[in-house]
């Protein structure tokens, strides 16, 4: 059986807890920021766990992390 490729493009946007939760970056934090207010830009700054929903399908993605 070969070895299972890491799908590159999720291995940098994504990693995994501790725990084996997948932790990821919140969105809408690049551009048009005047209009977010300072507590909005600075909660998005802050890494967030993924749903439980998309979990299987980002550990297929990533199978040796």
């Amino acid at each position: 059986m070969p070895k299972i490729k890491t799908h590159r493009g999720a291995a940098k946007r994504f990693s995994l807890t501790g725990t084996g939760r997948v932790k990821r970056a919140k969105a809408f934090a690049s551009h048009i920021l005047t209009s977010k207010s300072s507590k909005r830009k600075r909660n998005m700054r802050r890494s967030a766990v993924a749903d439980k929903t998309n979990e299987a399908a980002l550990k297929r993605l990533l199978p040796y992390l």
